[in-house]
């Protein structure tokens, strides 16, 4: 958007706050980059909505997130992986399998050489350890509750001005603005940034159970005809649950009393966990796949869901999103001028490329995959399955995975210093 005379001439006559970047949004992605660049002498401003211990904040609801070995070691650079850990539960192994039909695969983290493929958090918990620990960070400054408005991109800077809750308005300016408000993000329309959108015409449920053995570390993602159910463990024994599942059928479900929802649940999963007794308040959202047709444009650069939104199959869109953040905080700490330079920017997302299109396409091909209703579908995704708990080596290339699917690994992400 190019810079009109009228907001021109308002920013001359108004004291105008500057910043090198701007992040706007700060959900699990979005704090993780300013915590990244704080103490590096980049002067950031991280802009939420909703204040994040209120029961509205979307990024820290009941879901979980399974965080890979490259996200921990992100977090332990951000110092905040020992507050995290206290309520991270550990996968030391995964089973996969199609409901009513004979294959499965098994991963043991044992057999990989690692003490687990990764652990299971509650969003809450990520959320609170991010935020307590911006609290006193140095070189970001926080308005939250807060939005934006006025957005105008120049070829310099982004203008823009800040709205608190008590109705203050900051005109600010910064080299760089960061999207990181999700897959609806008002800052990628600003920029002019199309996104494509193809609904699964699936729902997820997600709800945290007990049951009338602890958990052993297992994780199972279970493939039925109704869609995917995922079955973590949990710190303390129990089991986080996502059941991805028709719109109808979600709907029906959710109007369930707990002890139906409970026997619906357990009808549909099957026994490997044991039987489920008491479960925790219901979740819902959507599925679909949001993929930005670019990541970068004049002074923006998108992240996280704002980038891409997948379906949660396989757990990988939170932990694309945070290498999103940590390479992000690399380039722009790294960068000997201007942070917002469009040569930066394009060295970013082209250093992002192959990762995210790997990561796309592998989340998006499960989807397709274990839904197929055509002829023969089933007996060759079960071959496929059977063939893979035979392939020691296919079971190391997914044992990787965490990693990325190609482009520069993040210093952080390797257990190096940001800087």
């Amino acid at each position: 958007m190019s810079e009109s005379g009228s907001s021109a001439a308002t920013r001359s006559r108004t004291a105008l706050r500057e910043f090198d970047v701007a992040i706007i949004g700060g959900g699990l992605v979005g704090a993780s980059l300013a915590l990244g660049l704080a103490g590096t002498g980049v002067r950031a401003l991280l802009v939420e909505s909703v204040a994040p211990d209120s029961a509205a904040q979307p990024s820290f609801d009941e879901r979980t997130t399974a965080l890979g070995n490259a996200s921990r070691r992100i977090f332990q650079g951000l110092g905040v992986w020992e507050e995290i850990s206290r309520d991270a539960a550990a996968i030391r192994a995964i089973h996969v399998s199609d409901a009513g039909r004979f294959g499965f695969a098994r991963l043991n983290a044992v057999e990989h050489g690692i003490d687990a493929f990764g652990y299971v958090v509650p969003n809450r918990v990520i959320g609170t350890a991010l935020w307590r620990r911006l609290a006193g960070a140095s070189g970001v400054e926080i308005r939250v509750p807060a939005t934006v408005e006025d957005l105008d991109i120049t070829t310099e800077r982004a203008y823009f001005t800040v709205v608190t809750a008590a109705g203050a308005r900051e005109v600010s300016s910064a080299h760089l603005l960061v999207a990181a408000d999700g897959a609806h993000s008002a800052v990628r329309a600003a920029a002019g940034i199309e996104a494509g959108v193809e609904d699964y015409d699936q729902v997820a449920i997600a709800a945290a159970v007990t049951g009338d053995r602890a958990n052993d570390g297992t994780a199972y993602e279970r493939f039925t005809p109704s869609g995917p159910v995922a079955v973590l463990p949990l710190r303390g024994g129990g089991y986080g649950t996502i059941w991805s599942c028709s719109p109808q059928r979600a709907a029906e479900l959710l109007a369930l009393a707990d002890d139906a929802y409970l026997d619906a649940l357990q009808g549909c999963f099957g026994w490997r966990a044991g039987r489920f007794r008491r479960i925790g308040r219901r979740a819902s959202y959507p599925l679909r796949l949001t993929r930005a047709a670019t990541t970068v444009a004049r002074r923006t650069v998108l992240i996280g869901n704002a980038a891409q939104a997948l379906h949660p199959i396989a757990g990988q869109g939170f932990n694309l999103g945070l290498r999103d953040a940590a390479l992000l905080a690399e380039v722009i700490a790294g960068a000997a001028g201007d942070v917002g330079a469009a040569q930066l920017l394009r060295r970013f997302s082209d250093w992002r490329a192959a990762d995210r299109g790997g990561v796309v396409r592998f989340t998006d091909g499960l989807v397709r995959l274990f839904g197929s209703r055509v002829p023969g579908a089933g007996l060759l995704r079960n071959l496929g399955l059977l063939a893979f708990d035979l392939s020691p080596p296919a079971k190391r290339a997914l044992a990787r995975v965490s990693l990325g699917f190609g482009g520069p690994t993040p210093r952080l992400a390797r257990g190096l210093p940001l800087q």
